[in-house]
């Protein structure tokens, strides 16, 4: 059955703007009778962990979102990634990298069509003689894997946002630490998992084009996009755990029990009237794609004090 998913990292405890996205993910998958499933991406084993992993299963549960099948982890399945990366590197698509995080900031941006993602690679090391990488490698710098995009325009379609077009930088695919990246592990495990559509905060939308640029490379199915508006905290930033009670547990200490936290989501998607308490059920049944609303949603004051409603 053609699904959707909620996909976290497990570092810690879901906040406000995590439980929107799964809210609004389980809703457009429930919505259509789809299945809906769980992926914990946990390819950080320092920063991930089981407990986190549980923890978070326990907020969706109180919320009323439930899944279908196993939980996957991304830890689980890197025979998966490196075998993609292999056939990539067989056709000549990959070069090693030896730049640093702040080699990359400070390069001078490479030129380019329309907009770019946050990060976008400049190329530096796409064209590196064999004696220049041997130089680096023999510095001590453990190269990441990139790959070899030649700027490819790419446009995805988007069920919130409309086409989204960008060029597709050489994007890593292979951590200098030997770990798979997050755009390559996305794909894969997308396809694999029958994912037709992923719903996720608009600050990834230039990803898409990114993902689903390697998933045409792989031979793998795209996927459809609906890209939610970001959620904010007092500072206008994205909302953070630092801001106050951002977390289900927190807001539980105020007095707001999950069943109005899901109300208080479900009303910023525009889905409820402020003063409704719908179940998941009912605003599974009732849920309208078109009035999601389009701009980011700032968390109220009331609500990160973790105080109930004047």
């Amino acid at each position: 059955m053609p699904s959707g998913r909620f996909a976290p990292s497990p570092t810690g405890d879901l906040h406000l703007g995590n439980l929107r996205t799964a809210l609004a993910a389980w809703l457009f998958a429930r919505s259509t009778s789809s299945a809906f499933l769980v992926r914990m991406e946990d390819l950080d084993p320092a920063q991930s962990s089981e407990e986190h992993a549980r923890s978070q299963l326990r907020d969706l549960r109180a919320l009323g979102l439930d899944w279908d099948g196993d939980v996957v982890h991304q830890s689980n399945r890197l025979a998966l990634y490196h075998e993609a990366i292999a056939e990539l590197t067989a056709r000549g698509l990959t070069y090693p990298c030896y730049c640093t995080r702040r080699e990359i900031r400070e390069a001078a941006s490479a030129p380019h069509i329309g907009p770019q993602p946050d990060g976008a690679y400049p190329g530096t090391c796409r064209h590196l003689s064999a004696r220049a990488r041997s130089a680096r490698e023999r510095d001590g710098r453990p190269p990441a894997l990139r790959l070899r995009s030649d700027g490819v325009e790419v446009t995805v379609a988007d069920d919130l946002l409309g086409p989204i077009t960008a060029v597709v930088d050489d994007v890593v695919l292979r951590r200098n630490d030997a770990t798979p990246a997050y755009n390559l592990a996305v794909v894969v495990d997308d396809a694999a998992q029958g994912v037709e559509q992923v719903v996720r905060a608009d600050d990834l939308a230039l990803s898409s084009p990114r993902q689903h640029h390697l998933a045409t490379l792989l031979g793998l199915p795209g996927v459809r996009y609906a890209h939610v508006p970001l959620v904010l905290g007092p500072s206008g930033q994205r909302l953070a755990k630092r801001d106050g009670a951002a977390t289900l547990a927190d807001q539980a200490k105020g007095g707001r029990g999950p069943d109005a936290v899901r109300a208080l989501l479900a009303h910023s998607l525009g889905q409820c009237e402020f003063d409704a308490t719908p179940t998941a059920a009912d605003l599974a049944s009732s849920f309208r794609p078109l009035d999601v609303a389009p701009t980011a949603w700032t968390v109220p004051d009331v609500v990160l004090k973790g105080s109930p409603w004047p």
